[in-house]
């Protein structure tokens, strides 16, 4: 039978291993918290280093929420970069609506950024749906993005959890946990893969809310009735752009080709070795430092021009 909502084929002891000193580390470098109106629902957002000059928007993917980035985002902030993570409508403690879009998902996107005190068009980085919103936004409101980075995302298909929900094998009608660790012990990324233990635990433990009767998953679970983003929505864009994919995630090969081409072909291509879908969780570190590298020489370097 469907859990209907994340689990875990076996439990999670949110206490499985004694977290490394990197990652202890950046959970220790509190964000500020905030909140922003965008078309009539509070948007939530997280956000570090100093306001003011450049800075990175993070975008997570469907039925997540801006603290799976919280391992993560204390490691961009170098070059005096503010860096902000959203919980878009429907996800973590956002408002919920009666629909959704991702052009409203970008604009909200967008807005956090400009409302946690970044000055300049930021770089966008979005994880899987978070990816999607990333590409529109970018085709929408390129001029205002310094950058798009779009983290194993493949457009021509359904995201994971996207199939997921619509097969009803997860994120269906949410289900009352009587207790918070009951919901914990069925926690698991869709699709599954090996994670990091303790990066889990911490994101199960901020997955979940209290509503009557017990525990329940943040996320909305009409968020997956939205339209989807399809190859032919793609386009030459305005700001820069990159794409990263996991060794062993959702991104083919021959998908990336297809969105390499028609976004002019000038977008790099990155692959994180040994990585699945959800890299921030098995593979954090490579991602920063992939992500940091990328970041340098954007800081350094001029736009390529598509070949005529």
């Amino acid at each position: 039978m469907p859990d209907n909502g994340p689990h875990l084929t076996t439990p999670l002891d949110v206490r499985t291993s004694e977290s490394p000193g990197w990652f202890t580390s950046a959970l220790a470098t509190l964000p500020e918290q905030g909140a922003t109106a965008v078309d009539g629902a509070t948007i939530v957002y997280r956000a570090w280093g100093e306001p003011g000059g450049p800075g990175i928007v993070l975008v997570h993917g469907g039925a997540a929420h801006a603290r799976w980035w919280d391992h993560i985002a204390p490691l961009l902030v170098e070059g005096h970069r503010r860096v902000v993570a959203v919980d878009l409508s429907g996800h973590g403690d956002s408002d919920h609506r009666a629909s959704y879009s991702l052009d409203t998902w970008a604009m909200e996107a967008l807005a956090v950024g400009g409302a946690a005190g970044i000055t300049s068009p930021p770089v966008m980085i979005g994880h899987s749906m978070g990816g999607f919103v990333t590409l529109r936004t970018a085709t929408l409101f390129g001029a205002r993005l310094s950058g798009a980075v779009v983290v194993d995302s493949p457009v021509r298909e359904l995201t994971p959890e996207e199939s997921a929900a619509r097969a009803g094998v997860a994120f269906g009608p949410l289900r009352v946990y009587p207790t918070f660790e009951d919901g914990l012990r069925r926690f698991r990324p869709v699709p599954d893969q090996p994670v990091l233990d303790y990066i889990a635990a911490y994101v199960a433990e901020h997955s979940l809310r209290r509503v009557d009767g017990g525990w329940a998953w943040k996320f909305d679970p009409n968020i997956f009735g939205r339209a989807h983003l399809t190859p032919s929505l793609l386009t030459r864009l305005e700001c820069r752009v990159a794409l990263f994919r996991g060794e062993h995630g959702i991104l083919s090969q021959q998908m990336t080709d297809v969105m390499y081409d028609k976004m002019g072909r000038v977008a790099p291509v990155i692959e994180i070795p040994d990585a699945g879908h959800h890299i921030m969780l098995d593979q954090p570190l490579a991602l920063v430092t992939a992500l940091r590298t990328l970041l340098s020489d954007w800081d350094h370097s001029r736009p390529i021009s598509s070949p005529m």
